[in-house]
């Protein structure tokens, strides 16, 4: 069955059922609120020409993005103006409860606070890796030392016994099961359908959604939607390492379906399209949008394919599609388990060698030894600190956020997707969850 989102609650959280279109209690208050927001994109993209990073989607009007190329506002300018826009915004908070006005206005401030963290970043200033977060994402996440991880670790030894260090072992276990080159394709058409099909079951999306898929070469991530606007992506999957099997459906699912495509859709029918808030025309990635993105991509995994659903899709679909053999798939499946309980060791690397306690090669040393990665994929997430910093915590700690919102008090799967849906087609913020 498909969920539609409940009337009364998507009404009193967007427009009170109003019927007008209107997006905010009194004609003159959304016109005011409407050209703060207008204000607003023109600062975010006036910082996209400073930082190539910033601004991960735009698909707004034209002209705001004409001006800010025309106007290069410096940093200080764009400093400057976001302070002032920021006091302009408090200033128009309802006194009265005004749940829609508040909750619009509280994600323009919370963009606009990390619009002015990303300035002082760019600009020099140094601003430790707990702060940081906090500012760009609306929360840090929990420090955990190496004791944390030593029991997991124990689990794991035990698991892929044998001679020589674990992290060589672990490792060379995996390597049966990366897809070779040219079964990437189909493997990954196979994954993404799937996980297309089972999102569909229960969210309705846009009749014209799409996306393509391209295959690329040095970056520092393993993939990455790109939204366009329109209801369409595209999506790219970084071939520089090896691809894992189990990869294909991690990506299908959390840069398609039910993740950054899904969100991205549902974001703009639902925010831009129906309600004219255009602020959310502008994905900025340094901001606390990304922690619910990457949350909830992380955790559509699991929603989409609950239990052993996933592991009996891989085996009797994907490993024959890849050319694999599945007769050591309950072993590797059991040390996937373990090792997403390393999943935190990541954060500490960050921290430590983004605060400048650690060097890089430390960091790469502590990620062989506790999360178990290859030299090879360590030194290529240390290229991932260098250019995105503490966004690395929106995928464990967004992922853990995210499944304590959707699961609180209920079992019940179409409860579950049904909060999810309208965690994806709501201006939420981390605070919220």
């Amino acid at each position: 069955m498909k969920i539609e989102l409940p009337v009364l609650l998507l009404c009193s959280l967007l427009v009170g059922c109003s019927g007008s279109g209107s997006v905010d209690s009194g004609e003159e208050n959304t016109t005011n609120i409407d050209e703060l927001a207008r204000d607003y994109l023109f600062l975010e993209l006036s910082m996209g020409r400073h930082d190539s990073t910033h601004v991960d989607a735009y698909f707004g009007p034209e002209e705001i993005q004409v001006a800010a190329n025309e106007s290069q506002l410096s940093l200080d300018e764009i400093d400057a103006r976001a302070i002032t826009l920021l006091q302009q915004l408090r200033d128009a908070m309802p006194a009265e409860a005004d749940k829609m006005r508040s909750s619009r206005i509280a994600g323009l401030i919370a963009r606009l606070t990390a619009l002015n963290t990303r300035i002082s970043l760019n600009q020099g200033q140094t601003i430790s890796f707990d702060e940081e977060s906090l500012q760009l994402f609306g929360t840090r996440a929990p420090d955990y030392d190496a004791a944390h991880f030593e029991s997991i670790l124990v689990e794991i030894d035990a698991l892929i016994a044998g001679e020589g260090d674990l992290p060589k072992r672990v490792n060379d276990f995996r390597d049966q099961f990366v897809i070779p080159t040219d079964k990437l394709p189909v493997v990954f058409d196979a994954a993404i359908n799937e996980c297309r099909r089972r999102t569909l079951e229960y969210i309705d999306l846009p009749d014209n959604e799409s996306f393509s898929i391209e295959y690329v070469n040095d970056k520092p991530w393993s993939g990455y939607n790109w939204y366009q606007g329109n209801a369409q992506s595209l999506i790219q999957i970084n071939t520089d390492l090896p691809t894992f099997i189990s990869r294909a459906v991690d990506l299908g699912c959390h840069e398609g379906y039910p993740g950054h495509h899904t969100f991205n859709a549902l974001l703009e029918k639902n925010l831009v399209v129906d309600q004219g808030w255009l602020e959310f025309s502008l994905y900025p990635l340094f901001s606390p949008q990304s922690l619910i993105a990457e949350g909830s991509g992380n955790y559509g995994i699991d929603l989409a394919f609950p239990g052993e659903e996933r592991v009996r899709f891989e085996q009797e679909i994907l490993f024959p599609l890849a050319g694999l053999d599945a007769n050591e798939a309950d072993r590797y499946y059991e040390l996937l388990a373990l090792l997403g309980q390393l999943n935190y060791a990541g954060n500490e690397a960050a921290r430590d060698y983004l605060n400048g306690d650690i060097s890089r090669e430390e960091a790469v040393q502590w990620l062989v030894d506790y999360s178990l990665t290859s030299p090879e994929r360590a030194l290529k997430r240390t290229d991932f600190f260098d250019t995105y910093r503490s966004y690395v915590i929106n995928y464990n700690l967004g992922k853990d956020m995210v499944r304590a919102y959707v699961e609180h008090g209920t079992n019940d799967a179409v409860a579950r997707w049904d909060r999810f849906q309208l965690m994806l087609s709501t201006p939420m913020l981390p605070s919220d969850l």
